[in-house]
């Protein structure tokens, strides 16, 4: 009977067995397989911050581009404004010059009308000068002939020896003789101021023609400043219309900028509103099993550093409590299946902690951290934790992101779950005065990043940051 009744419990032993065997199973497969999902929900939302992330470095990229080609056309535009005033200088020079030499000109034909007046004049004397002696010698050849050539009673000579005593006869021939002398005299006389007419005719003629080539000069001259001058109104005339050309490539660069900044406004709160996503649902898998974060964890020396830069980085302004809450929290990332498993890896992760991205954290990296952050690294390695949080950011985004439970360490809101608070009805407008909605929201988030806060240490920590 011991036998029967032995034999029966092992009988009930492996029954029971078999069937523990058989429920458990039943049991772990809904959470397997809602763990499963959850992660591929998860892989999903990771997978669209990724195209997201994608598509904003593309449109980044894009307004870079568009930047350095409008900052290229502004220098241009910029290069073509002074090549304008240059034009602009160079032809109020041509034009003073061309006013001078409109007034030299006049000038050079005044004094050509005035040597011509004089030419004239000479030209005048000249001709009655030489009437003068022609008259002058005409009148002496018909004395001479008078005297020498004609005979008889009709002839000069005759009636100088005709008649009348020897004084009346000497008296006429002396008057004869006055009369030829002065003849020939004045014949003399009027050569003499004929070849000095004739010499200031050929000076006033030499100053003519100098005052032609003169002329003839400043003529040239006008005609190539004139050109010049054309030159440089058509080169003006050009260049503004260059500047015009490159003011609308300006605008045309200014209006694509403003889409692209409005589309990568829309990107980023896209990229927020999938980040906060991602928060919510790894929150949700973190509240199936909550894991343990604690212990310590065997850092190289890099991950050292890296983790006092961030410490810095994030709470250098801090108390040494918050300091050892934000190392807390990239520690308990580190333990935590939902974030990478190093710490470099957890505070280098996409979109995670602004001060990396920004270049803050290598700067001091670069520099070294201070000691007191070296210190708070140090004991949270060694296992030290202020809390099982996996979040942080400042009160005001926790509240802008309607986190419903945070506990507060300086200024900073720490909470382990991402859970979102339902938002409180708006109270009922009175109709007879509704008040108008801002045009945008006071502190509205310009970068919302769902597991830390993008913020700007406004004070730097004790030691030195």
């Amino acid at each position: 009977m011991k036998k029967n009744m032995i034999r029966g419990m092992s009988v009930f032993a492996a029954a029971a067995m078999i069937i523990t065997a058989l429920y458990v199973p039943c049991l772990a497969d809904p959470y397997s397989e809602q763990l499963t999902n959850m992660q591929r929900q998860e892989a999903a939302t990771q997978e669209t911050i990724s195209n997201l992330e994608k598509q904003t470095q593309e449109t980044r990229q894009s307004i870079e581009l568009l930047k350095e080609q409008k900052k290229s056309t502004e220098e241009n535009v910029n290069n073509l404004k002074d090549q304008s005033e240059s034009l602009k200088d160079q032809i109020e020079d041509y034009s003073e010059q061309l006013n001078d030499l409109d007034g030299e000109i006049g000038q050079a034909e005044e004094a050509m009308t005035e040597v011509s007046a004089q030419i004239v004049e000479l030209n005048k004397q000249l001709a009655d000068i030489r009437k003068q002696i022609e008259d002058r010698k005409l009148l002496l050849k018909h004395r001479m002939k008078s005297v020498y050539e004609k005979g008889g009673s009709k002839g000069m000579l005759a009636e100088i020896v005709s008649g009348g005593s020897a004084r009346a006869v000497l008296n006429r021939y002396v008057y004869m003789d006055a009369m030829i002398t002065y003849d020939k005299q004045k014949i003399v006389e009027c050569q003499n101021l004929e070849k000095d007419l004739e010499k200031t005719a050929a000076m006033v003629s030499q100053k003519e023609a100098e005052i032609n080539a003169y002329q003839d000069g400043l003529d040239k001259k006008y005609s190539e400043l004139s050109n010049l001058n054309a030159q440089a109104r058509g080169m003006l005339d050009s260049t503004n219309n260059s500047i015009n050309a490159e003011a609308g490539k300006i605008a045309s660069y200014d209006a694509k900028l403003q889409a692209l900044d409005q589309t990568m406004k829309n990107l980023e709160s896209q990229v927020a509103a999938a980040q906060a996503e991602l928060a919510r649902q790894i929150a949700e898998r973190l509240a199936l099993k909550k894991e343990d974060t604690s212990g310590s964890y065997a850092a190289s020396a890099s991950e050292l550093e890296w983790l006092a830069a961030t410490i810095q980085a994030e709470a250098g302004g801090e108390s040494y409590t918050g300091k050892l809450a934000v190392g807390s929290v990239i520690m308990n990332r580190v333990k935590s299946s939902a974030f990478p498993n190093t710490v470099t890896a957890v505070i280098t992760q996409n979109m995670q902690f602004a001060s990396y991205r920004s270049g803050k954290v290598e700067f001091i990296i670069s520099q070294g951290a201070n000691s007191t952050c070296v210190k708070a690294a140090q004991e949270v390695l060694s296992g030290a934790r202020v809390g099982d949080y996996l979040f942080f950011m400042t009160k005001k985004w926790a509240d802008n992101y309607r986190i419903a439970e945070y506990d507060m360490i300086g200024n900073h809101a720490f909470f382990y779950r991402w859970v979102v608070k339902e938002p409180e009805p708006e109270p009922e407008q009175n109709e007879a005065n509704p008040e108008q909605p801002p045009a945008e929201e006071d502190g509205a988030p310009e970068e919302e990043v769902p597991y830390e806060e993008e913020e700007d240490q406004e004070s730097d920590d004790e030691d030195g940051e």
